[in-house]
């Protein structure tokens, strides 16, 4: 008889053994923030970039879905059959709702693609790593980064093994002279500079905006380099001081621009639909012409293998509703974002009044719109210094050099506006200004 035993213990993994990019602090940010926001659920957090929830309602998603069947069977003429097909089946690779979105981009921006070049997907974070993974196919690849920048698209450079250059932003966005200069540095190094990643409206994290003559100049500069620019642009619609600006896909003459967008911001968060628009022509020796959006759909094939049909119908919904014009369907959200921008700057202005700005080292930018801003400290703004503030004085925010590829923003916090109350960040800055001061004057607990 064979005496049962206890089973091994198993062994565990060796991180050494797992993709190096686990390994890289870029690809924890996100997950450091989350934990502390989990802790300190009473602290008022200045750190997700979340929209506001003020005006959405659990009906609206019923409303949204009627909305889009009704569209497919009153006004495409789709049968029943062909409706319950779409909503309830797997569908097309590159999303069912493209031509929808295409005259929205159309009404909204005045860029003018095709249907077809339209690439529905599963958040804009799936259309970054759609993008990267078609462009960069050699080792020498490398994509030139706005710096600091948004941990999305860097972390997803790491998984994917692709080179990244950084260049210095300024308060007002990239200098497009900058990114020439680190383009020729890169190919002087031996690098191919393949395409530059960008938020042209009220970046993520700094709250910069590129005038509309950068924006020129910069296509220029990519048209001289042989660049690709991927525009990602989810904040452009929240202006809050001076007039929207035209996107650079609006400004393309050349078909240098890939457009990254996303309704995460503009309608539905919880939806998680964002898309591409990829209209650059793209030659084989066998397949002959096509789009780029018809070769990132092989990817998307091995992927997600297509976006929610449900998901996209709610986002369908709510386009057909507001006759694909969001930029006037969000006007409310505009108005909102506009307040708690103002409120934001009003209560740092009146704990750090001009000469106590001066006395402590301490200051901000003002951006023109969005959700963020970066604030300069005089102390190490880090991972530390957070949990201090969110434990003894109840508030979070996010530290820059998060967001940093050359070791900068070691004494930059950025904060968010967007999801907080006027009260909500009227409180939050009267516990931030005692965190600041207590760090400066050395009395933090």
């Amino acid at each position: 008889m064979v005496t049962p035993t206890a089973p091994p213990t198993p062994a565990p993994l060796s991180l050494a053994e797992l993709h190096t990019s686990l390994s890289d602090p870029v690809l924890d940010a996100m997950n450091f923030l989350n934990e502390v926001v989990a802790r300190f659920p009473d602290a008022i957090s200045f750190a997700p970039g979340r929209p506001t929830e003020g005006t959405f309602e659990p009906e609206d998603l019923a409303r949204h879905l009627q909305s889009y069947t009704n569209y497919l069977e009153q006004e495409l003429g789709r049968s029943r059959d062909q409706t319950r097909t779409l909503l309830f089946q797997y569908g097309r690779t590159n999303g069912v709702i493209h031509e929808l979105i295409a005259r929205t981009v159309a009404n909204d921006e005045g860029i003018e693609v095709p249907p077809e070049a339209v690439v529905v997907t599963t958040g804009c974070q799936e259309a970054i790593l759609l993008t990267l993974r078609a462009l960069f196919a050699r080792p020498e690849d490398t994509l030139l980064v706005s710096s600091p920048c948004y941990v999305g698209i860097t972390g997803v450079a790491r998984l994917l093994g692709i080179q990244v250059r950084p260049v210095p932003e300024g308060p007002d966005g990239p200098d497009p002279l900058a990114v020439q200069a680190a383009a020729r540095a890169a190919k002087q190094a031996g690098q191919r500079p393949r395409a530059f990643y960008v938020v042209p409206d009220f970046a993520n994290p700094s709250g910069a905006s590129m005038s509309r003559a950068a924006r020129e100049l910069l296509l220029a500069v990519a048209e001289e380099e042989e660049l690709l620019v991927l525009e990602d642009d989810p904040y452009g619609f929240f202006v809050r001081t001076g007039e929207a600006r035209p996107t650079l896909k609006a400004l393309d003459r050349g078909r240098r621009v890939v457009h990254l967008g996303s309704f995460a911001k503009t309608a539905l968060p919880g939806a998680r639909v964002g898309y591409v628009l990829a209209d650059q022509e793209v030659v084989g020796p066998e397949s002959g012409r096509t789009l780029l959006a018809d070769e990132l759909s092989k990817i998307k094939s091995m992927t997600t293998v297509n976006t929610s049909a449900v998901s996209q119908a709610v986002i369908g919904g709510l386009l057909v509703e507001s006759g694909c014009r969001l930029r006037e369907a969000n006007s409310a959200a505009v108005a909102h974002y506009r307040t708690t921008m103002d409120t934001l700057l009003d209560a740092l202005e009146r704990h750090f009044p001009a000469e106590r700005q001066a006395e402590l080292g301490v200051s901000w930018n003002r951006p023109d719109g969005g959700f963020f801003l970066v604030v300069d400290v005089p102390f190490a703004a880090d991972h530390k210094a957070l949990e201090l503030s969110a434990r003894a004085f109840g508030v979070l925010w996010t530290p820059m050099r998060d967001f940093h590829l050359d070791g900068g923003g070691t004494r930059q916090l950025r904060l968010s506006c967007s999801s907080q109350s006027p009260e909500a960040i009227t409180e939050g800055i009267a516990r931030l200004a005692a965190f600041i001061t207590a760090q400066i004057t050395g009395t933090a607990a």
